[in-house]
C-alpha cells in the first residue's frame, strides 16, 4: 500500500511516498480502507522532533518505525475485521483517532474494536468527517467533561479560529452559552458565522483589558497562562488550557487552594464522544470546518502550510477518492 514515511527528523520535506506492507487485522482488530486524514499542528511537532523531550517516546536520533507514519485522525470504510469483532462489519463507514498510534497517513489502518473509532455522521464526506474528529472531541472533552459547562455561563475561546476553536465556538452555543471568540482581523466575521456572540481582534484589543469575566476561559493554543487569564476569570471559574506540563501542576495547586482553577487533561477515550459528535452533526448543531484539501502525494505541502500557523478549521488530506454520503 502507499504511505507518507518520514524515516528522520526535519522539515516537511522529509515526508516521502513509499510502498510498505498492508496490514492484517488482528483477531480483535478492524482493517479501515481510509479515504482521508489531516494534517495537524501536533504531527508537525512530532515530525520536526520538538521539543527534544518528545523523542523520548518517539526515538532519540530519529523516529522509532512505530511512529514513522503520521495521520492521528481517518475516516473510511471497513474493508475487513477479526473474528472476535461484534460492533462492525465489512462495508461500514467510520471515522476515528488515532492519537500517538498515529498511522493513518496511508491507505489502510488496523484499529481496535474498543480504540476511538465510531461510524461517521451520514451527512458528510470522509474529508469532512476525517475533519471532525480530534478538534470536535477535544472540544468537547474540555467544555463538557471537565468545566462541565452551563446554560448561560459567559465562556472565552482564545483560538477560535483554529482546529480545536472552530468546534469550541459550536459547542459552546449548542450548550447555550454566551460565547466570546478571540482571532486575528481577517477571521472576524467567519468566527462570528460559527456562532460567536462577540468576536475580539488579538492584533487591536487585549481581552484582558476590557473589564469582562468569564466562566470558561478555553486556551486552544497554548497562547496565553492562568497567571495572565486570573483577572477575567469570575470567582469560581475555570482556565482550560490544551497543552503545558506546568499547568498540570497549577491544576493540583489551584484545586488545593479554591477559588479560580486550572483544569487540564488529555482526552484519550473518545468513542461515546465520537458518537455525540455524530449525532450533532446529523442534527446539522454543528457542521465541519475545512480551510484547505491536498491529496496524499502533497502531503509534504500540507504540512508546510499547517507550519506556518494561520490555518481556519482543519487542513485535510485525501488519500483516495470517495463522496461517502449515505
Amino acid at each position: 500500500m502507499k504511505a507518507i514515511v518520514f524515516e528522520k527528523y526535519g522539515p516537511p520535506g522529509v515526508l516521502q511516498l513509499k510502498k510498505v506492507k498492508k496490514p492484517t487485522p488482528k483477531d480483535n482488530e478492524v482493517l479501515i480502507k481510509i479515504y482521508a486524514t489531516t494534517a495537524a499542528r501536533a504531527e508537525g511537532m512530532m515530525r520536526s522532533g520538538k521539543p527534544y523531550w518528545g523523542r523520548l517516546i518517539l526515538g532519540l536520533v530519529r523516529p522509532r518505525e512505530k511512529f514513522r507514519i503520521l495521520g492521528i485522525e481517518l475516516a473510511g470504510e471497513i474493508e475487513a475485521v477479526g473474528k472476535d469483532i461484534s460492533r462492525f462489519k465489512p462495508g461500514d463507514q467510520v471515522y476515528g483517532f488515532r492519537g500517538f498510534g498515529t498511522g493513518a497517513l496511508a491507505e489502510y489502518k488496523c484499529m481496535g474494536e474498543e480504540g476511538s473509532l465510531a461510524l461517521k455522521p451520514t451527512n458528510t464526506s470522509y474529508e469532512e468527517a476525517a475533519a471532525i474528529v480530534d478538534g470536535a472531541t477535544t472540544a468537547l472533552f474540555f467544555l463538557r467533561d471537565k468545566a462541565n459547562i452551563q446554560r448561560g455561563q459567559n465562556v472565552l475561546i482564545i483560538g477560535a479560529s483554529g482546529s480545536i476553536g472552530t468546534y469550541a465556538i459550536q459547542l459552546a452555543r449548542y450548550f447555550e452559552t454566551n460565547v466570546t471568540g478571540v482571532c486575528s482581523t481577517s477571521n472576524l466575521d467567519w468566527v462570528k458565522s460559527l456562532g460567536a456572540n462577540k468576536v475580539i481582534d488579538y492584533t487591536r484589543e487585549d481581552f484582558i483589558q476590557s473589564g469582562e469575566t468569564y466562566d470558561i476561559i478555553f486556551d486552544t493554543v497554548g497562547k496565553s497562562s492562568f497567571s495572565r487569564c486570573k483577572s477575567s476569570l469570575n470567582k469560581e471559574g475555570c482556565y482550560l488550557p490544551t497543552i503545558g506540563l506546568f499547568n498540570y501542576v497549577l491544576k493540583i495547586w489551584t484545586s488545593l487552594i479554591g477559588g479560580k482553577k486550572v483544569i487540564s487533561g488529555m482526552s484519550v477515550e473518545k468513542n461515546k464522544s465520537l458518537i455525540f459528535i455524530r449525532e450533532l452533526v446529523e442534527a446539522g448543531k454543528i457542521k465541519p470546518v475545512i480551510d484547505k484539501q491536498y491529496s496524499l502525494e502533497q502531503a509534504a505541502e500540507a504540512h508546510r502550510y499547517v507550519a506556518k500557523g494561520h490555518k481556519k478549521g482543519n487542513v485535510v488530506i485525501t488519500v483516495a477518492h470517495k463522496n461517502g454520503y449515505d
